[in-house]
C-alpha cells in the first residue's frame, strides 16, 4: 500500500483536489501559524515595515511548505492484521495484533495508527510509531471484548501522517478488514445417558449386526482385498462364488436440536435474556452432542439449518468435527428473532423421520403450539425440552417461587405426549437441568420398567 496518497494526475482537477487535501490537512497549529503570517503580512503593507513583511511571509509559507511536502511525500507502508481467536465466546477477550512494514527506502516520520472497531468492542485503538526504518517493522496489539454474539468487522487499519513541526497531518487507509465471530457462551454438559442413545457400544454409536446367527449371515461376494478368514464356505458352495461375511455396521446415533426463535415467544433483549439463553444452551447441546459422537443437526422453527448440512446432519468423533462446530457456532453468532408465529414448519421436518434424540428450547408457548410441540415427539427415540416463559425471566428470581399457572399446563401437555419437559428459571444453569432431565427420565423409566421418557 501507498501510505503517503495516491499519485497526481496531472490535471487542473487533480492539482486543484491535491490542493484541497493538502489545506484540509492542516492542524489547529498550521492553521494559526498561517492566519498570523497573513494577518502579519497586511500589518507589514499598511504600516510600511519590510522586517514584519518577512515575519509573515515566513509563517505563512511554513505551514503551507509542511502540507505540500507531506502530501507529495509516498511511504510504502504494508499493513497487516491478526486476530487471536478469530472465533471467540461471548464474555470473552480477543486479541488483535496488528503489524506495520516500511518496504520503501526511506524512513518514515511520526506516524499515528489507529484501526476502526464497532463501538460494541470497545474504544477506538491508536498507536503513536516513532520512526520506522527502512525495511523496518512494527507490531502493536490491543484487546476487544463483547457481550453480544454476532459478526464484527474490524478495519480497515489508517495511518496518520504528520511532519516533523507539527503543521499538517493527513491520513490514509488501507482497504482490507477482517471480521471477528463473537459466538454463544458454551456450557460444559455431564456425560448422562438420555434416551435415544444407543446401548452398549461407545458414546453415540450403535450396530446394525449383519451376523445373527451362523445361519442368519447375509454374506456379499469376494472383492480384492478381503481377509481370507471372513470367507463364508456356505455361501461360497450354495452361490457357486467366493463369498464373504459382511462386518458390523457402525450407525450413528442421531441428534436434532431445536431452537424456538420466534419473536412473539420472548420479551427481553441483552446478554442475559431468555432468548439469549436459548441459544447458549442450543449451541452447548450441539456441541456436546458433537463430541459424544453423534450426528447431530441444528434445526430452528422456520424448518431451517445450518447451510452445508447433511440429511443426518453434522457427523461427530471424526476430523470434520471441529469444522462442523464452527459451521453451526458461526450460524448461532448471527441467529436472531423470527417473525413466524408457530411451529408448524419444523415439525414438518420432524415428521419425515430421524428417530433421533430430539432436544428442543421453547420460549412461550401457547395451547395451539404446545399441541404442535407435542406432536413432535412421536418421530424421536426421546426428547427433551426446555421451556422457557418470558414472565418469569422479566422478574426478579426472588419474585418467582416457580412455574406460573399456565406455563405448568403446557408441560404438563408436553410430558404426556412422552415429552421430558424441564422448566428453566430466570439465570438457571443449564448443566443442572439437564441433569434434572436425566434424573426425571431414569425415575420414570423405572416406575414403568421401561427406557420410556418424560
Amino acid at each position: 500500500m501507498d501510505a503517503g496518497g495516491t499519485g497526481r494526475a496531472g490535471e487542473d482537477r487533480g492539482e486543484k483536489s491535491g490542493i484541497r487535501t493538502a489545506l484540509a490537512g492542516l492542524t489547529t497549529r498550521g492553521r494559526s501559524f498561517l492566519a498570523a503570517g497573513v494577518a502579519a503580512a497586511v500589518c507589514a503593507y499598511v504600516l510600511g515595515q519590510s522586517d514584519l513583511l518577512r515575519v509573515g511571509l515566513l509563517l505563512s509559507v511554513l505551514p503551507l511548505l509542511c502540507a505540500t511536502v507531506l502530501y507529495r511525500t509516498r511511504y510504502r507502508v504494508a499493513g497487516s492484521r491478526r486476530l487471536s481467536p478469530a472465533r471467540v465466546p461471548a464474555s470473552s477477550e480477543a486479541r488483535v495484533h496488528l503489524r506495520v512494514d516500511n518496504v520503501s527506502r526511506l524512513p518514515t516520520g511520526l506516524l499515528m495508527l489507529q484501526d476502526r472497531v464497532p463501538y460494541v468492542l470497545g474504544p477506538r485503538p491508536r498507536f503513536v510509531l516513532d520512526r520506522v526504518e527502512p525495511g523496518g517493522r512494527r507490531e502493536v496489539s490491543y484487546r476487544v471484548r463483547s457481550d453480544l454474539r454476532g459478526r464484527y468487522p474490524l478495519g480497515p487499519l489508517q495511518l496518520r501522517l504528520t511532519d516533523p513541526f507539527g503543521m499538517c497531518e493527513l491520513t490514509r487507509s488501507f482497504s482490507t478488514y477482517d471480521t471477528l465471530t463473537v459466538i454463544p457462551r458454551v456450557e460444559a454438559l455431564p456425560p448422562v445417558r438420555l434416551s435415544g442413545e444407543a446401548k452398549g457400544y461407545g458414546d453415540g454409536r450403535q450396530r446394525s449386526l449383519a451376523l445373527a446367527g451362523e445361519d442368519d449371515v447375509i454374506p456379499r461376494g469376494y472383492r480384492h482385498g478381503d481377509d481370507l478368514r471372513r470367507v463364508h464356505w456356505r455361501s461360497t458352495a450354495r452361490y457357486g462364488e467366493l463369498m464373504v461375511r459382511r462386518e458390523e455396521q457402525p450407525q450413528r446415533a442421531r441428534c436434532t436440536v431445536l431452537l424456538d426463535t420466534r419473536g412473539l415467544a420472548y420479551e427481553g433483549a441483552g446478554p442475559d435474556s431468555a432468548f439469549e439463553w436459548a441459544v447458549s444452551g442450543a449451541a452447548s447441546v450441539l456441541v456436546h452432542m458433537l463430541e459424544r459422537g453423534f450426528s447431530v443437526r441444528l434445526l430452528t422453527d422456520t424448518g431451517n439449518a445450518v447451510p452445508g448440512e447433511g440429511a443426518d446432519g453434522f457427523a461427530g468423533a471424526s476430523q470434520e468435527t471441529a469444522d462442523a462446530a464452527g459451521l453451526m457456532m458461526d450460524t448461532l453468532a448471527v441467529i436472531d428473532h423470527s417473525d413466524g408465529t408457530g411451529l408448524s414448519r419444523a415439525y414438518d421436518v420432524l415428521r419425515g423421520g430421524n428417530e433421533g434424540l430430539l432436544v428442543a428450547f421453547f420460549g412461550d408457548l401457547d395451547e395451539e403450539q404446545a399441541t404442535v410441540a407435542a406432536k413432535m415427539r412421536q418421530r424421536s427415540g426421546g426428547a427433551v425440552a426446555f421451556v422457557l416463559d418470558s414472565e418469569t425471566w422479566l422478574r426478579e428470581p426472588a419474585d418467582v417461587p416457580g412455574p406460573l399457572a399456565g406455563s405448568g399446563e403446557r408441560l404438563r401437555m408436553l410430558r404426556e405426549a412422552g415429552w421430558t419437559a424441564v422448566s428453566v428459571p430466570r439465570g438457571a444453569s443449564l448443566e443442572e437441568l439437564w441433569r434434572l432431565a436425566d434424573r426425571e427420565r431414569t425415575g420414570l423409566a423405572a416406575a414403568t420398567g421401561g427406557e420410556g421418557t418424560r
